[in-house]
């Protein structure tokens, strides 16, 4: 198994589109990119953390291929907002690719450069390539968030 480390604003979202996508294994959400040791979501949602709501994704690579995992990511959120998806907005809703080795670096900036050259997006793509730092998990009630609340209305948002 492999893992990767995407975020596009609010975890719950992408985390269901993982988990539906051929060859992943599993997923949790946490937070990541930031100062702060073992938020809490509370800490997450003031901004003052420097983190940013992430899913972790682990694959088989015989399934699926890192690329298709970016495809997926690309094609799930608006990668151009700086700081915010829909209705959230916040630092901790940027939109970044959390890269584990320089196979998955190199794939990311490939992949960010391809879809920024090709006419399907208006504007620069403000996702951050970074190295991926300490995930810490999020909570238990955010884990698998959709399956444990389905037929509840408003899917998406905090």
């Amino acid at each position: 198994m492999a893992e990767a480390i995407f975020a596009a604003g609010c975890f719950w979202g992408i985390e269901h589109t993982f988990r539906n996508t051929e060859g992943v294994t599993d997923t949790a959400v946490g937070y990541i990119g930031g100062t702060t040791e073992n938020p809490t979501y509370e800490e997450v949602c003031t901004g003052r953390t420097g983190h940013a709501e992430a899913v972790r994704v682990e694959f088989d690579p015989a399934k699926v291929t890192y690329e298709v995992l970016l495809a997926v990511f690309w094609q799930s959120h608006d990668p151009t907002q700086v700081n915010r998806q829909g209705p959230d907005v916040g630092t901790q809703y940027r939109t970044g690719i959390f890269y584990l080795d320089e196979a998955q670096k190199t794939a990311a900036e490939k992949s960010k450069a391809a879809l920024n050259d090709s006419g399907q997006i208006r504007s620069e793509i403000a996702t951050e390539i970074t190295a991926a730092t300490t995930f810490y998990m999020a909570e238990d009630y955010h884990q698998q968030y959709f399956e444990k609340r389905r037929g509840i209305g408003g899917f998406f948002g905090h």
